[in-house]
């Protein structure tokens, strides 16, 4: 039974989860939190995760009740995110893999979802939706690989969604996603937006150029409400996905759908996930806010899936990555 440790920080938070053996054993994480209209940059960031790296690691192995005796491998994210963040993360786990001797595991962010999803849920080779506030990709296993049946070819619905948020002057507390997923609740009127769908990708960039030129004057006429701005936003962008989603299941013949990552504990999408996965006589597995949004737990569980094949990661080649594609990883501990 591997101890293994993850450490996250790719983006806003900064989380260090323990595993055993499939058991999270534990999994803080603390999150920079920007003012309303505001996003967050790399330095300030890294600078987050400075702060705070030390004091969760100590809480992480407080209520695993484990020292780094016990531990046998250490994980952390080498990529894709953000330059300053990943690499605070990633001196801290090199120094750590250093001074106590322990083998060291440089985790692809995107495979650390996938894996942490398989976990929770049980499912096996399902068609994967993973979206987040950088990434948004259908994922299916195949030849020992996550390939990418479909992206996003601008940017992230995270993103998307997040930008959006700023628009509005919505809060960042705890992210402008949830908030904007809390109004769409209140929504009334749908607007017709832009659908844009090509093949097997997706585009936000212009749909969210469309609503950011025209909010201002939607909510002046009084005629609708930022609920309704918000609503008609994600019953289009996620009608987007769900579409690309069921075109991968109906390729590859599977009969089960995965949603990971942090805009996966939206339960509007898990929602019409939900009711296309049933039409088709198909199951959803899906997460919540614990282990959907970034979080150490999710790379010690990549780190342990590698460890049981043997993989580790050289100390020279512990550096990281902005740009790092799911399917560059080979995956060899899939059946």
């Amino acid at each position: 039974m591997p101890t293994i440790i993850g450490f996250e920080g790719s983006a806003n938070k900064i989380g260090i989860g323990i595993i055993r053996d499939g058991e999270v054993l534990s999994n803080p994480r603390h999150t920079y939190i920007t003012p309303p209209g505001e996003g967050f940059i790399p330095r300030e960031t890294a600078r987050h995760h400075q702060k705070w790296i030390m004091p969760i690691l100590e809480e992480a192995l407080q209520k695993a009740k484990i020292t780094f005796k016990e531990i046998d491998a250490i994980a952390y994210t080498k990529g894709p995110g953000m330059g300053g963040p990943l690499v605070t993360v990633a001196v801290v786990a090199r120094t750590l893999s250093q001074i106590f001797n322990i083998p060291i595991i440089g985790v692809n962010h995107c495979v650390g979802h996938i894996e942490m999803g398989r976990l929770i849920t049980g499912a096996n080779k399902p068609v994967i939706l993973y979206v987040s506030g950088g990434n948004t990709q259908v994922i299916a296993y195949s030849q020992n690989r996550y390939q990418i049946f479909g992206e996003t070819i601008d940017i992230a619905v995270g993103n998307c969604l997040d930008r959006f948020a700023r628009v509005l002057k919505l809060s960042n507390d705890p992210s402008p996603g949830y908030n904007i997923e809390q109004l769409a609740k209140e929504g009334k009127h749908l607007l017709e937006l832009p659908y844009i769908v090509k093949g097997m990708d997706v585009s936000f960039s212009g749909l969210l150029s469309f609503i950011e030129d025209r909010a201002n004057n939607w909510l002046k006429g009084d005629k609708y409400s930022k609920a309704d701005l918000c609503f008609s936003l994600q019953e289009t962008v996620f009608a987007m996905l769900i579409e690309v989603t069921e075109r991968a299941m109906a390729h590859c013949g599977s009969d089960d759908v995965l949603i990971v990552g942090g805009v996966g504990c939206n339960l509007r999408l898990q929602q019409m996930m939900d009711q296309m996965s049933r039409e088709r006589g198909a199951k959803l597995y899906a997460i919540d806010e614990r282990y959907c949004i970034d979080n150490g737990a999710m790379i010690a569980q990549a780190g342990a899936a590698m460890f049981s094949k043997g993989i580790t990661t050289p100390l020279s080649k512990t550096w990281c990555t902005q740009r790092y594609r799911t399917d560059a990883v080979e995956v060899t501990w899939v059946d």
